[in-house]
């Protein structure tokens, strides 16, 4: 199955150039992608249309089988919540402590605490975050941050998660654990997309890639063979 599919997909904001220009792939139920390319050259703006944030300046774009442009309004929100994403900027709310963050979008779906305390306990010792859990984010590095908002975004196993550079205020060791985590989102049926800078990530891992320069998608392949299907590019992207 396809989980998303973008078809000569361009993206402006406001009357500058656009940002994104003939972008056309299909990312297949299951697969990982690493999501590469220089500061500046469209990668958040691919992720935002992903989830939704934007719409396109032009294109067709498909989620989960439903095309996003004759879909009833009211059914985008419950298409929103099968997306986990990581925000650079994490989005975590001062008010609440760790857990609370990450428990979060658990209470909204009405999961009983019960279930709640026990996979929300289990993750943040997973992530390193067990003697965290009562600390308002105000407290907290960065990178522990950092950590809050990947679990939040996973706690739920969403079908697709995307990642706006989830191991950048991380250590490399923490990095390759976060990424043995979304691994194991992944086998579970998770479709992953990671946006990331960090080639010797990008090298370890293996998953295919999909490479943004200038807001064009120029190159897609693993740096070694990948574990996972690829991307199908469709149309011709020059």
């Amino acid at each position: 199955m396809v989980i998303i599919k973008l078809e000569n997909i361009g993206l402006r904001y406001g009357v500058g150039p656009e940002v994104l220009r003939d972008v056309s792939l299909s990312l297949e139920e299951g697969a990982f992608h690493f999501l590469t390319g220089p500061s500046g050259a469209g990668k958040s703006s691919l992720l935002k249309l992903m989830y939704l944030a934007h719409r396109p300046t032009r294109g067709l774009i498909s989620l989960f089988g439903n095309d996003i442009a004759t879909i009833d309004r009211h059914k985008l929100p419950a298409l929103r919540r099968e997306v986990g994403v990581v925000f650079q900027e994490f989005r975590l709310l001062d008010h609440l402590s760790t857990f609370d963050n990450v428990a979060l979008p658990m209470r909204v779906a009405n999961i009983h605490e019960k279930d709640i305390k026990k996979h929300v306990t289990e993750l943040l010792a997973w992530v390193g975050l067990k003697n965290h859990m009562d600390a308002r984010p105000s407290t907290l590095s960065g990178g522990q941050q950092q950590r809050v908002a990947l679990a939040r975004a996973v706690i739920k196993r969403p079908r697709l998660l995307l990642a706006d550079e989830p191991t950048g205020n991380v250590d490399d060791k923490l990095a390759v654990r976060l990424l043995h985590l979304m691994e194991e989102l992944n086998k579970l049926g998770t479709t992953i997309v990671m946006a990331t800078h960090n080639e010797g990530l990008v090298r370890q891992f293996g998953h295919p890639r999909i490479c943004i320069d200038g807001g064009r998608v120029e190159q897609m392949g693993p740096l070694r063979p990948a574990r996972k299907a690829a991307v199908r590019m469709e149309g011709k992207v020059t």
